[in-house]
Order: structure tokens, then C-alpha cells, then sequence
């Protein structure tokens, strides 16, 4: 499982005119193959009357599935270009489509390979892109006594506070990145000598969107 790795979280979309020939890359977060086809032939209907309507899309924490396709395009200078900006930007599971309306002037093989992932890129800037960070929560139980040690370490390691809970004594719970969680756990030991109560929750995934710690589905 990979630690962190970015994805899109609301798919958006970008548009580039060249040489009066409109791009309009539509991106979508996908998290099947099968999800990926609908989306791609939902998009076709929808610009029926595109001259192309090129895409390409990736799965799997390695990328391990890839598909692209120029749609009539010369080969090489739609699908495939398109889908180097996905991995470049190493996002993973998204689909886009790029949808080409003619405007009478032919651009050339490179004046293509620009407009096609100059379009995705644009898509992309529309979208909302997060990072998606293997996690567990952590319940940190402790006295008032150690209550600003805690804070103080958890502040320090900026780990995001979920829920606290304040009667006779005081719970947290935390997110922790998986990849801290030993470290974090270490620190709160050594910093309250032995006396927090750490208890550790099922591992997830979660993302910071728009300053908001939220759990993600698989």
C-alpha cells in the first residue's frame, strides 16, 4: 500500500482554442476500468458532434493499468500525449477526455501533441487534486496534567485532532500518517513519562481538503 499518493477528488474542466479548433478536456476520478468506459462514452454523447473525442485514463497505486486513445487523431500526438501529463503530474485513478472541435486549420503533428495535453492540463487545474495519505486514528487518553505536553507534541508534528473528549480525564483522537505513527507514538510515551493511554484505530486513507481533515472510502 502506498503511503500518499495523489488522485482527483472532483473532476472539473479545462478548455484551449488553437487555431480556432476548441479542446475540451472533461477529467473525472475513476476507480474501475469499467467506471472509466462509462465515463468516456457518457462524454461522447454528450459532443456527439466533436470532430474527436480522445482519451486516456490510469488505475492502480503503480499505474498499473494505462489505456489512451487518438480517436482518429494522427497516431501519437492525442491519446499518448495526454496520458504523459497524467503520469508526470503521478496522479492516479482519473480519466480524462479531450474533446476536439475543428476549426478548419490543420495544426501538425507538434501544434496536436501541444494543444492535446495543454488541454488536459487545463482540465486539470479545474479539478480539485488531493493527497491521499494512508492514516490511522489514534486515541491518546491522559490526565489533565499531560494535556499541554500532548498538545504541544501533536502541534509540533502538525497530526490533525478528530474529536476530544473532556470529563475526569481527557481523549483525543488523531489522525496519524502511518508512515509516524511509531514516531508519534514514541514521542507522546516519552513526553508524558509512560502515563498516556494510546490506543490505535483501523488504518484508512484521509486527505486535508480545503483545511478540513476528511476520512476517505476506498
Amino acid at each position: 500500500m502506498l503511503l500518499e499518493y495523489k488522485t482527483v477528488y472532483e473532476g472539473g474542466q479545462g478548455e484551449i482554442v488553437e487555431k480556432k479548433s476548441r479542446f475540451i478536456a472533461t477529467v473525472q476520478p475513476i476507480s474501475s476500468e469499467e467506471q472509466a468506459l462509462e465515463f468516456i462514452e457518457a462524454v461522447k454523447k454528450k459532443y456527439w458532434d466533436a470532430r474527436h473525442n480522445c482519451f486516456a485514463y490510469v488505475l492502480g497505486e503503480r499505474h498499473e493499468l494505462a489505456r489512451f486513445s487518438d480517436d482518429g487523431e494522427p497516431g501519437g500526438t492525442a491519446g499518448k500525449p495526454m496520458l504523459d501529463v497524467l503520469l508526470g503530474e503521478d496522479i492516479h485513478n482519473v480519466a480524462v477526455v479531450v474533446t476536439r472541435y475543428f476549426g478548419g486549420t490543420l495544426l501538425g503533428t507538434g501544434g496536436l501533441v501541444r494543444a492535446y495535453s495543454g488541454a488536459v492540463k487545463a482540465g486539470l487545474a479545474d479539478s480539485l487534486i488531493i493527497t491521499r495519505t494512508a492514516g490511522v486514528k489514534l486515541k491518546v487518553g491522559t490526565d489533565y496534567t499531560g494535556l499541554g505536553k500532548i498538545q504541544y507534541i501533536l502541534g509540533e508534528k502538525k497530526i490533525a485532532i478528530l474529536d476530544s473528549v473532556y470529563t475526569d480525564k481527557v481523549e483525543l483522537i488523531c489522525m496519524v500518517p502511518s508512515a509516524e505513527l511509531e514516531i508519534i507514538k514514541g514521542e507522546l510515551i516519552e513526553g508524558t513519562n509512560g502515563r498516556a493511554v494510546l490506543e490505535e484505530g483501523d488504518a484508512c486513507y484521509f486527505a486535508n481538503i480545503g483545511g478540513e481533515i476528511k476520512i476517505l472510502e476506498d
